[in-house]
């Protein structure tokens, strides 16, 4: 047996370590040291944590390899040192934690001078991120003694490594009250400000990148956790300096003060619109805005609308003069003045704006005409399908608004709703105005101001008569052979929304109302093309759309399930005779030809020769009674299956081979007439007749399928026949 040859192979560390020499480079050269180390070889690991051992491994990870090393080993054994120092092994984890002169020595690294060099910053981040989340106290202790500590990581932010570093001292330190501590510090060390201040213009592009990705990342963070956390626990002040007026006003005068570079625009904005955002983040429910309105997971806090409020200005004038940008080279030919990352970042703005409903920020916006400059740019730029969403989702928040169902989702509202927090004096004005969100105004007033914004859109940015001048031009410039636009399908879309809340919607009788003050020529094209044109556009959009699910249904896994026959179809059916014939029944053939005509008759008296039915009246035996078996028995009644089977197979085969296709010329018609009878008609070589050859090799009154001749082509317009394919 098997068992019995020992197939135990002793792993070359434990010889290694055999040596009284043997040295820490020798080790981390064999393949097998980690899967050892993460095993808990106890006698490597007792190697490894010798002081001498790991102040070498530390230093691996924050020593700049020298540069006259080749290529692919240079980062070797500062990779192999990272990947040892963070395997989770409580003997590693309790050495390093535990001892200060390590700790120095990895902060040490810190203190060099920009940039770092990032495979080596990774390496750093990956160990105390480690020691943060298993040696909490001890590090966390470390660190707050370090009075430069968050200068030194914002210092490299610009590598992505210590982006990872601060958001693991907010989200990987337990237990509670520890963790609101080191929230505490966080914001006492004015984290949030210093953050906001590196998306100054002017500061490096990868800064502000990397802080404004941070910022978004606590805003998240702080959220998602707050909802996690007991009703008694303290509240996030990180994310409370984050809501407040004066933080979110910090932050758009970064934006807006002095030359405005796109970068801080865009790194921004980003800010904004998390702190904006309304449900978790997700492609779910986005695309459902439209149709059925939005539930909120979080209410937007109030200051924050107060602070964007006096700046939509800023944003309006950028729709209008962008950040310069030089031409480019699309695939639709050369764009003069591209729309730039900034303008698509000011849409997306809007679009959250308005799917808060806040009363005066929607005015404002009215104020600004900014729906009609968006409007403006979604039919100037065709083809930029990132512009098309969002000025939809704009149009989609004003006509699907609806005051009174307009409430969070239990268990999943925001913290400043749940209960009032109580953080720093600092922070009363924020608190204070977290307990209002935006949408607890009067709902008479923010009625009739959301009325209002339904009016612009319809009056002054005259809904209505672009969807129908668009749809005109599109329907000429393909008449000429030119290409479809490719904002037409947003634009459909749009047209749909419409109609939907025309027929019911919370604006309903409104939208009646707007449509009824049309011109006269308007309003008539209105009609029509909602009648025609775009009853028949959403008529082949389904019918396209049904098509497209049904290919993609038929490459999925349970393929054989839906669209072929079953893996028991395949078996034998010994135990079920009528399995051929259900299969049979379950083929649909739709001829479309007249009923009376000659073919269909000929093929209805071909299906009712081929196919005999069972006849209890026949006089053959049942072939089922119980008798007595003999051997002539058994070969009739065997005979009689096999001839029933066959008979049903030859049946689908002639549905099979006979499809109603037109033919060319003089076209031929199939004749189901008796063996050896007179045809109508003269039919291909091959079929059974008093000349035909091969009638003898096969069974009488069946085509030889090997002689027939291909047709060449299909004519349109002509005579429909059976021929053989």
């Amino acid at each position: 047996m098997f068992w019995k040859f020992d197939l135990h192979t002793t792993s070359h560390i434990d010889q290694l370590l055999d040596r009284e020499d043997v040295t820490l480079r020798e080790l981390m050269e064999e393949d097998d040291v980690l899967q050892e180390c993460k095993a808990q070889n106890r006698r490597l690991l007792l190697f490894l944590s010798q002081d001498h051992c790991m102040t070498e491994l530390v230093n691996l990870i924050t020593t700049e390899p020298p540069a006259d090393l080749e290529e692919k080993s240079r980062f070797k054994f500062p990779n192999i040192a990272c990947e040892l120092l963070t395997s989770d092994v409580s003997l590693i984890n309790d050495k390093l934690g535990g001892d200060e002169s390590l700790l120095e020595t990895l902060y040490h690294f810190l203190e060099q001078d920009p940039p770092l060099n990032p495979l080596l910053a990774s390496f750093f981040s990956k160990t105390i991120g480690n020691l943060i989340a298993r040696k909490t106290e001890q590090v966390i202790s470390f660190l707050r003694k370090k009075d430069g500590f968050i200068g030194l990581v914002l210092k490299h932010i610009d590598a992505s490594a210590m982006m990872d570093l601060l958001l693991r001292l907010i989200s990987c330190v337990e237990p509670a009250p520890l963790r609101q501590e080191v929230l505490n510090w966080l914001s006492e060390e004015k984290l949030i400000q210093r953050l906001t201040e590196l998306i100054h213009t002017g500061k490096d592009e990868e800064r502000q990148s990397n802080a404004s990705q941070t910022l978004c990342d606590i805003i998240r963070l702080s959220r998602d956790q707050a909802n996690q956390m007991q009703e008694n626990v303290e509240a996030d002040p990180l994310l409370a300096v984050l809501e407040s007026q004066e933080s979110v006003a910090g932050l758009l005068k970064t934006m807006f003060e002095g030359d405005r570079s796109e970068a801080s625009i865009v790194n921004g904005t980003q800010v904004l619109l998390t702190l904006l955002e309304t449900r978790r983040s997700g492609l779910e429910g986005l695309m459902d805005l439209y149709s059925q309105g939005y539930e909120r997971s979080y209410t937007v806090n109030s200051s924050i609308l107060h602070a964007i409020e006096p700046h939509l200005k800023d944003f309006q004038q950028l729709l209008l003069n962008p950040p310069k940008k030089s031409a480019i080279l699309t695939t639709v030919g050369l764009l003069e003045e591209p729309l730039g990352n900034a303008r698509l970042h000011v849409a997306r703005l809007v679009a959250a704006l308005l799917q808060t409903s806040a009363p005066s920020v929607c005015q404002e916006l009215c104020k600004l005409t900014t729906m009609d400059q968006l409007l403006d740019l979604f039919f100037k730029y065709s083809w930029n399908n990132f512009l098309h969403f969002q000025v939809e989702l704009c149009v989609a928040s004003i006509l699907n608004h609806s005051v009174p169902e307009e409430r969070p989702i239990p268990g999943l509202q925001n913290h400043e709703e749940e209960k009032p927090p109580a953080g720093p004096e600092n922070q009363g004005e924020a608190v204070g105005e977290a307990e209002e969100p935006a949408k607890a105004s009067d709902p008479v007033e923010e009625t009739t101001l959301h009325n209002t914004l339904v009016a612009h859109l319809f009056q002054k940015c005259r809904l209505v008569q672009r969807i129908l001048d668009a749809w005109e031009e599109n329907d000429q410039i393909q008449a000429e052979g030119g290409a479809r636009r490719g904002n037409m399908g947003h634009l459909t879309r749009m047209a749909n929304m419409v109609v939907q809340n025309l027929e019911k919607g919370p604006v309903q009788s409104q939208i009646s109302d707007l449509i009824k003050e049309l011109p006269e020529d308007c309003k008539g094209r209105w009609e029509s093309f909602v009648d025609e044109t775009l009853r028949e556009t959403n008529r082949r959009n389904t019918v396209e759309l049904a098509f497209s699910d049904y290919q993609i249904q038929q490459m999925t896994a349970n393929f054989v399930d839906q669209f072929g026959f079953n893996d028991e179809e395949f078996s034998e059916h010994d135990e079920n005779i009528n399995a051929t014939f259900d299969r049979i029944a379950e083929i649909n053939f739709n001829l479309d030809a007249d009923d009376n005509s000659a073919n269909a008759t000929a093929f209805e008296a071909c299906c009712k020769e081929r196919i005999r039915q069972f006849d209890d009246a026949e006089e053959e035996e049942d072939i089922w009674e119980e008798k007595e078996i003999n051997y002539a028995t058994q070969v009739k009644s065997r005979t009689r299956l096999v001839k029933i089977i066959m008979n049903g197979f030859h049946f689908a085969k002639t549905i099979v081979h006979f499809f109603l296709l037109p033919c060319e010329g003089p076209s031929w018609t199939a004749s189901f007439g008796e063996a050896g009878g007179n045809s109508s008609s003269p039919g291909p070589a091959g079929w059974d007749s008093p000349g035909g050859s091969g009638g003898d090799k096969q069974e009488a009154g069946w085509a030889n399928f090997t002689e027939f001749q291909p047709f060449s082509r299909w004519e349109p317009n002509t005579p429909y026949n059976f021929i053989y394919i």
